[in-house]
């Protein structure tokens, strides 16, 4: 079976890494990676590649940045030309980014199986970008693969039934693989002169935040008022945002330390020994409750509800600052912990799925 599987944004790289790991072993498997260049930047896309020994791809399309229109569209037109030259058995396409809708699409239309990685996730938010691929794409696709009960049963809601799959959430595979190696080696703490557990550690990229003055400005006076150092890694786009609406002085606090993306030992290190997470990512959302540090969400939903439910996780949107300062200042660990994401062997169960699927 020839498998084409696309990548394109970070959190995709981390997923793809520990499935192909398992696919190359299997002889009756034939993996062909096309890399969209969605994440063009080095610290969101190559160190990726090299840290997580993930195969060089059989292709790189370089799209890079544009509004999502143009974007998906330049990926539709590669992707097409080269599965019409692949001839691929069935396309793997990873969690809700225009590479994962422009690569569903381009399979759809040439009538190629499709098998999505992180399938059935819900924030029932239309206006994120995220929200319409990750519903195309799930709407699109045959094999569904599941990180939670509560994402097949979103898909159950919508009258999909078959080639649904619980396999448990592939970042916990590479979480459990990669956590001792990057508490072991990853020197970012001494690097930037913390403190275990005495420092917050912040991710904004989301555009609700990003492209709202009036949110992102309130995100950034919430850090300037915390009881300790904010440690920022600040995506290329944020960082943009934040120069673009005149709100440089809010970032260049004694408050807030900005630094470049992290590599993902960086990341991991850095993340399980904070005091607690603030964050508008999803990814990151999960590495939290994975390494049982309590984040604080600054989003109106999550697509992670179990870990809500669970109290690791507070949503406190970005509108108000006192909600998310009441928020910070109450923030503890439960004492409960149920194991939401699986047993750290999804992709096995996946690769499995695709050595049967006829």
């Amino acid at each position: 079976m020839k498998i084409l599987t696309v990548v394109g944004a970070r959190p995709q790289f981390i997923k793809a890494c520990m499935l192909s790991k398992i696919i190359v072993q299997e002889p009756d498997l034939q993996e062909i990676i096309v890399h969209t260049g969605q994440h063009y930047d080095v610290n969101m896309s190559d160190i990726f590649f090299n840290e997580l020994k993930l195969p060089v791809p059989d292709y790189h399309l370089k799209i890079g940045s544009g509004s999502h229109g143009k974007q998906t569209s330049k990926m539709l037109c590669k992707l097409e030309e080269i599965m019409v030259e692949e001839k691929p058995d069935i396309v793997l396409v990873y969690g809700d980014t225009n590479s994962t809708l422009a690569g569903s699409l381009s399979a759809a239309k040439l009538n190629i199986p499709i098998a999505h990685v992180e399938s059935g996730l819900r924030s029932y938010n239309k206006k994120m970008p995220e929200e319409i691929n990750r519903v195309v794409t799930d709407h699109l696709s045959t094999l569904f693969f599941c990180p939670t009960q509560t994402a097949v049963n979103n898909l159950k809601k919508e009258g999909i039934n078959h080639g649904v799959y619980l396999t448990g959430d592939i970042n916990y595979d590479a979480l459990l693989f990669y956590k001792s190696y990057a508490l072991n080696h990853s020197t970012i703490l001494s690097d930037l002169n913390l403190t275990k557990e005495e420092y917050y550690l912040a991710t904004i990229h989301r555009a609700e935040n990003t492209d709202n003055y009036h949110r992102l400005k309130t995100i950034l006076e919430a850090f300037n008022e915390l009881d300790m150092k904010v440690i920022f890694p600040i995506h290329p786009r944020t960082k943009e945002k934040i120069k673009q609406m005149n709100l440089l002085n809010l970032l260049h606090s004694s408050n807030i330390k900005t630094i470049e993306p992290l590599p993902y030992f960086d990341m991991i290190h850095i993340e399980n020994f904070a005091k607690a997470i603030l964050t508008d990512s999803g990814g990151v959302q999960k590495e939290a409750y994975m390494l049982r540090v309590p984040c604080i969400t600054l989003r109106d939903e999550t697509e992670w509800t179990e870990t809500v439910d669970s109290k690791w996780n507070t949503l406190v949107g970005a509108s108000n600052l006192g909600n998310i300062s009441h928020a910070i200042a109450n923030v503890k660990k439960p004492s409960n912990y149920p194991a939401i994401f699986g047993d750290g062997h999804s992709s096995k169960i996946m690769t499995n799925i695709l050595l049967n699927f006829k």
